[in-house]
């Protein structure tokens, strides 16, 4: 299952949900956004039971981005219960993912 796309108006509706989300925030010229596209698919699909996994592209949606303050990308932002729970920018390998994941989630 890859990770899903979503606007500023679902994502609004998933945040305040019961599960955790897990935000790529990214843009589709950035080289380092592409290639760690399929590793995040990877965690929507390793993580589905526990937390929603989707994507901002930030040039079609910056007020969320600017809202954060989200200068650099790719950033994944962790939500829950509305709230920024945690961040990290460029994420160097699915292991690294996987430790901020679990960091965040206890």
């Amino acid at each position: 299952m890859a990770a899903l796309n979503t606007d500023r108006k679902q994502l609004e509706q998933l945040i305040n949900g019961d599960k955790p989300v897990l935000v790529d925030f990214w843009a589709p010229w950035c080289g380092y956004c592409r290639r760690i596209a399929p590793v995040f698919d990877k965690i929507a699909e390793q993580y589905k039971d526990v937390l929603e996994a989707v994507k901002i592209n930030v040039d079609q949606d910056e007020g969320m981005s600017d809202q954060l303050g989200i200068e650099i990308i790719p950033t994944l932002v962790l939500f829950r219960k509305g709230k920024v729970v945690a961040s990290v920018t460029n994420p160097p390998s699915k292991a690294a993912i996987d430790s901020f994941i679990a960091e965040n989630m206890a």
